[in-house]
């Protein structure tokens, strides 16, 4: 009784097995749950490509067409994978069941592990290229940026243990609203060049020197790393393909069709941003 009131607080009130029917999501819902990740990535995917490229000189900087391209078409292949994967896999079949049924405990560990990191990883780094957004709109948020990223971790640990559709509730708004914000990007960029007008970055006009010549192996490890680093805006796909208990029925159909509305989503801001 103690624990009673700081535990509804922070978890919600609890359920009867008969009201969990009520906690299932539909697909308005569950993207912005299950994709805030996917979607997100490409707010950095194009920039990550483009630092490792730069290491090799502007020259360098053409093949950034190519390796979007093919991360594109990797995306495009994974999403195809995972929509088998969620009517295969009815009861959630992510990396890991998928690996152990298969190919063996041993692969499915492999996956697991990978998961974790990556996991780890997605957290860290998204709230971080989050902040960083932030306090380069906000110069004197910078001292903070540190504070700033700790309390996000906690806010979203805090809004996730409320369940699946009170966090979707509440990831709604800003998922939808950074989807909205890039296609609007999009749509004024277009207006601009229809009209004539430079595009330009100031940064265009600034002096340039001589940079190290990479050739042979040297450019082809330099391209696959940053195909790689690119590769960050497959993070959290197979999210959907774990979550299908979650859909309302049709589970399998909708878990699909919200896996092709992100895809959708995320190759055409990922080209879209490379632009």
């Amino acid at each position: 009784m103690v624990l009673g009131l700081p535990k509804r607080l922070l978890l919600g009130r609890q359920l009867r097995s008969e009201q969990l029917h009520e906690t299932l999501l539909p697909k308005t819902l569950a993207l912005p749950v299950f994709c805030s990740d996917p979607l997100s990535s490409v707010a950095y995917a194009t920039e990550e490509t483009l630092l490792v490229l730069g290491l090799g000189g502007t020259v360098l900087l053409g093949l950034t067409w190519y390796i979007a391209l093919a991360i594109a078409v990797l995306l495009i292949v994974v999403i195809a994978s995972y929509r088998q994967t969620t009517y295969a896999y009815p009861n959630g079949g992510g990396a890991y069941v998928v690996a152990t049924e298969n190919l063996g405990t041993n692969a499915g560990l492999v996956a697991a592990s990978a998961l974790l990191i990556d996991y780890v990883l997605t957290v860290s780094v998204s709230v971080v290229a989050g902040v960083a957004a932030i306090t380069s709109a906000f110069p004197s948020l910078a001292e903070h940026a540190v504070a700033i990223s700790i309390g996000a971790v906690v806010v979203l640990a805090l809004v996730n243990l409320r369940g699946i559709k009170e966090s979707g509730k509440v990831f709604a708004v800003p998922t939808y609203g950074f989807v909205l914000g890039i296609y609007v990007m999009f749509g004024f960029a277009i207006v601009r060049l229809v009209g004539g007008a430079s595009v330009h970055a100031e940064s265009a006009q600034w002096p340039l020197h001589q940079a190290g010549n990479y050739t042979g192996l040297a450019l082809v490890f330099l391209a696959m790393r940053s195909f790689a680093s690119g590769c960050t805006a497959l993070t959290g796909v197979e999210a959907i393909s774990n979550g299908v208990p979650a859909f309302r029925k049709p589970k399998s159909r909708n878990a699909a069709n919200t896996l092709l509305m992100m895809g959708a989503m995320s190759v055409s801001m990922f080209v879209g941003i490379t632009i």
